[in-house]
């Protein structure tokens, strides 16, 4: 089975009886390696699209605190034209954003055809944080939510759909969707936020929210599992991958990215026009007698 079977989410799961540790028969050092290779390929990917210019690329990366979105965009893209990439991180809107609609400042930071765009938190903060913290909604004002009690399950079921429609729309003009969520056991981010707390060099990343949300781990988990199983189409699938290895990760998502790309044999570079192939010799006759 290839890795991107394995890990794409074509049914319903619970996210309890998925693995937060590979079994892959590959140690972390090894897939350090390979990563590096998988790099420079989805990197001449990414440019062989560029000059087809017809499609572009919207990876969407979720997970709890310490999961290690950061440094899996950082090692992943390294080996990128750096103009092929753009990574967008979403924190808390600005009061520009809540003149608009949720999905607004997603929009307007889609990928432009021929790059990539790596969405580092995305729209689905929108019904995972939003949904742990339902007051996040009374910011947006809208008309027809005056109080929490607004905030029903059919609130949450109308947003689903919207994102399946917007994930739809952008699929049929050319933008491949792929969603992952970095699955992180609780017991491996308290040893990350550890980390943080016990080595100075660290203490920068910590922020005291890493700890006060642990305490709504299991609701996170609730509202991942449904998002997952709402949403995870054939046109924007999710993948969850085991998180507690690093390396491994990477690895898995680079891999993930690879055979995915593999089944778009359509992006391939352009041929040059008759007229400019029959006088390929000519212009370099010309050059050379310069």
């Amino acid at each position: 089975m290839k890795i991107e079977e394995k890990y794409k989410i074509t049914s319903k799961i619970e996210l309890k009886d998925l693995p937060t540790v590979s079994d892959l028969a590959i140690s972390g050092e090894k897939a350090a390696r390979k990563l590096d290779s998988l790099s420079r390929k989805l990197g001449k990917f990414q440019d062989v699209m560029y000059a087809h210019n017809r499609y572009s690329v919207l990876i969407c990366l979720q997970g709890m605190d310490t999961a290690g979105k950061d440094s899996l965009i950082r090692e992943v893209f390294k080996l990128f034209n750096a103009r092929g990439v753009v990574v967008q991180s979403f924190k808390k809107p600005t009061s520009n954003e809540l003149e608009h609609d949720y999905l607004w400042r997603h929009y307007i930071n889609l990928p432009e055809k021929g790059k990539f765009t790596v969405f580092n938190r995305t729209h689905y903060e929108n019904v995972l944080v939003s949904r742990v913290h339902p007051k996040i909604v009374m910011n947006e004002r809208l008309p027809h939510v005056l109080n929490e009690d607004e905030i029903t399950d059919e609130f949450w079921q109308k947003r689903y759909d919207e994102i399946n429609n917007f994930e739809q729309h952008l699929a049929n003009n050319g933008v491949i969707v792929i969603k992952f969520f970095l699955h992180l056991s609780k017991g491996e981010q308290k040893r990350r936020i550890l980390r943080r707390l016990n080595k100075e060099k660290h203490n920068w990343k910590f922020a005291p929210e890493d700890v006060k949300e642990r305490e709504y781990w299991e609701e996170y988990q609730k509202y991942y599992e449904e998002a997952v199983n709402q949403t995870s189409k054939s046109n924007a699938p999710w993948y969850v991958i085991p998180a507690d290895d690093k390396a491994i990760c990477r690895y898995i998502f680079a891999k993930i990215l690879r055979e995915v790309f593999k089944k778009y044999t359509d992006i391939r570079l352009p041929e040059l026009r008759d007229e400019i192939k029959e006088d390929l010799e000519l212009y370099k006759k010309r050059l050379l007698e310069e």
